[in-house]
C-alpha cells in the first residue's frame, strides 16, 4: 500500500469515518508504508550561542536527537568558518560566540551526543560584504571536516534561505535563482564533492511556497539533495489553529516540492527539512507550552508519514525574548511563561535573557519533552504501517513497526477531555505487554510554579484481543507494543 493511500485512510477517519461508532483504532500491518528515519529526530544549533556550556550534549541525548545543523539559518551567509566571525554587512548586526568554533561544536556537542551533522555554508557574502562568498571556502571547510578531522559530515547546504529577502547575498542579483543556480552548479557543486574523501549530499535552497525560486533552482542547479524550511504560522499566532492543521500545512508543502522535484526530473532526490518552527515571525508565551509540544508530536508524525530522511528543529539553544522586546504574550493564547524563544532546551538565565522565570541551562522545555516521546515512536529502519481510526476527531494517530512488534504516536489535541481508546491489531490476537509514554497540559502546567517535569513511563500489561489506552487532555502519547 502506498503513502498516498495510507495518507487517505488516516485523513477519512479525521473527517468523521464511522462517526456514529465507537472510537477504536486498529493497526493494519499488511499496508506497509515509506520507511522510518531515525534522523527526523533533529535539532539546529547556533554559532551566536556559546555551545560549550556543560550540560548541553547531555540534554540533547536525553531528548533523543539523533541529527544537529550548523552554524544556524540566514547568518550562515555572513559566517566564515576559519575564523568563526561573522561578516558585518549593512543592516545584518549578527555575531558568532568566540566559544563557539566549528571544532568546538564538534567536539563539546556533536560527537558526545552522536550526532549526525548537516553544514550550511556561506554563499552570501565575503569577508569585507563587497561581494559573495568565495566558493573555495565551502570546499576547504569540507576538506577540513572530512579529510583533515574525519568527521565524516555528509550534508552540506549551500547558503540559508536565499529566496528569503532578508537573507544576505552580496552578488551582483541579489536574490537571483538564476545566478544562484548557476553560480552553485559551476563552482560550489564540484568543488565541495571533490574536496571529500567521502560521498557527500551537496543540497539547494527551496521553498515550495516560492514556485518562481524552485522551478529555476530546480531546473539549473546542480543538487544530491534539497533543504526547505517549514513554519507553520506568521506574525499571527493561534494555538488551535496551529495544534489542529499546522503539522499538516507541513506534509501539503512537501507534496508540492516533491512535485516540482518530478517536474525538474529529479523525483527521488531526498528532501532535508532543515528547519522547523511554530512561527517564523513573533516568538512569545505558545513557543514555550505545551501547544507548540503538541504540533511539534504530529510534526514528527508527519515527517516519518512522509518517508522524510532528515529534519531539524529550529531551534536548540538561544537567546529569548519577553514583551518588552517583540515577543507575542497575548492573553489568547495558553502558557505560563513570561519569556518567548525558538530555544527548545533553556539557555540559562543569561544577559540576554533576563526574565525571572527562566530555568536552569539544559532543562528541556515542552517541544524537547515531545520529542522525548517520540523516540519510542521513532526507530531507525522501521517502516509506517496502516491505521483505521473510529471517532476520534481530536486524536491524531500515527504508527510504525519497532523493534518487532508496533508503536503508535498518539496527540489528543482536545484541551478540556481525555480520550479512551480501544486498541486491536489486525492479525493478532493478543500481545505480551509495552511501554506508555505520557506527556501532558498538567506535566507543562507544574512549570508556572516552576517545576520542569518529565515525560511519564508506564508499562503496558498483557493484553487478550486488545487493549485500552487512555490520553489526557492535550497529550502526546507513544504506545510500544511487544
Amino acid at each position: 500500500m502506498t503513502h498516498r493511500v495510507l495518507t487517505i485512510v488516516a485523513a477519512a477517519a479525521l473527517l468523521g469515518a464511522g462517526h456514529f461508532a465507537s472510537p477504536s483504532l486498529t493497526i493494519v500491518p499488511s499496508q506497509s508504508g515509506p520507511r522510518v528515519h531515525g534522523q527526523v529526530r533533529g535539532v539546529g544549533m547556533v554559532a551566536w550561542f556559546d555551545i560549550t556550556q556543560p550540560g548541553i550534549a547531555r540534554s540533547l541525548e536525553t531528548a533523543g536527537m539523533e541529527a544537529t545543523r550548523w552554524p544556524g539559518g540566514t547568518p550562515a551567509d555572513a559566517y566564515h568558518w576559519q575564523t568563526n566571525t561573522m561578516a558585518q554587512c549593512p543592516g545584518h548586526a549578527y555575531h558568532a560566540d568566540p566559544r563557539s568554533s566549528f571544532d568546538n561544536f564538534m567536539q563539546d556537542v556533536a560527537i558526545p551526543a552522536h550526532l549526525d551533522v548537516a553544514v550550511v555554508v556561506n554563499y552570501g557574502s565575503n569577508q569585507d560584504c563587497t561581494g559573495g562568498a568565495d566558493p573555495a571556502e565551502a570546499a576547504a571547510w569540507v576538506a577540513y571536516a572530512n579529510r583533515t578531522k574525519r568527521y565524516a559530515i555528509a550534508w552540506w547546504t549551500v547558503g540559508g534561505e536565499l529566496w528569503n529577502r532578508n537573507t544576505i547575498d552580496v552578488h551582483s542579483e541579489s536574490g537571483n535563482p538564476a545566478q544562484y543556480a548557476e553560480i552553485e552548479a559551476a563552482q560550489y557543486y564540484a568543488q565541495m564533492k571533490a574536496a571529500s574523501p567521502i560521498p557527500i549530499h551537496v543540497c539547494v535552497d527551496v521553498n515550495p511556497r516560492f514556485s518562481n525560486w524552485d522551478s529555476i533552482v530546480l531546473a539549473k542547479a546542480r543538487y544530491d539533495c534539497v533543504e526547505m524550511h517549514y513554519y507553520a504560522q506568521g506574525k499571527n499566532v493561534n494555538d488551535e489553529r496551529l495544534i489542529r492543521y499546522g503539522a499538516r500545512g507541513l506534509t501539503r508543502l512537501i507534496d508540492v516540492l516533491k512535485g516540482e522535484l518530478a517536474t525538474a526530473g529529479h523525483p527521488d532526490t531526498p528532501i532535508y527539512v532543515g528547519e522547523i518552527g511554530s512561527t517564523g515571525r513573533r516568538v512569545g508565551k505558545q513557543t514555550q507550552s505545551i501547544v507548540q509540544a503538541l504540533y511539534a508530536a504530529q510534526v514528527i508524525g508527519e515527517l516519518v508519514n512522509d518517508g522524510i530522511p532528515r529534519a531539524t528543529w529550529w531551534l536548540g539553544y538561544s537567546n529569548c525574548y519577553g514583551s518588552d522586546n517583540g515577543g507575542d504574550f497575548s492573553p489568547t493564547l495558553y502558557g505560563w511563561q513570561s519569556f518567548g524563544s525558538g530555544m527548545i532546551f533553556s539557555g540559562g538565565p543569561a544577559p540576554n535573557c533576563r526574565a525571572p522565570d527562566v530555568p536552569p541551562l539544559g532543562t528541556l522545555l515542552p517541544t524537547a519533552n515531545a520529542f522525548v516521546v517520540a523516540k519510542y515512536f521513532v526507530r531507525d529502519g522501521e517502516h509506517v504501517v496502516g491505521l483505521r481510526v473510529n471517532s476520534l476527531p481530536d486524536v491524531q494517530a500515527y504508527a510504525s513497526t519497532y523493534a518487532g512488534g508496533y508503536a503508535l504516536l498518539l496527540v489528543n489535541r482536545n484541551e478540556d477531555t481525555s480520550v479512551t481508546i480501544p486498541v486491536t491489531v489486525e492479525g493478532r490476537s493478543s500481545g505480551s505487554g509495552g511501554t506508555l509514554v505520557t506527556y501532558d497540559k498538567t506535566l507543562y502546567d507544574a512549570s508556572q510554579h516552576g517545576e520542569w517535569l518529565s515525560p511519564t513511563i508506564e508499562t503496558l500489561p498483557a493484553w487478550q484481543g486488545s487493549f485500552t489506552v487512555t490520553l489526557p487532555p492535550w497529550s502526546i502519547v507513544a504506545v510500544q507494543i511487544n
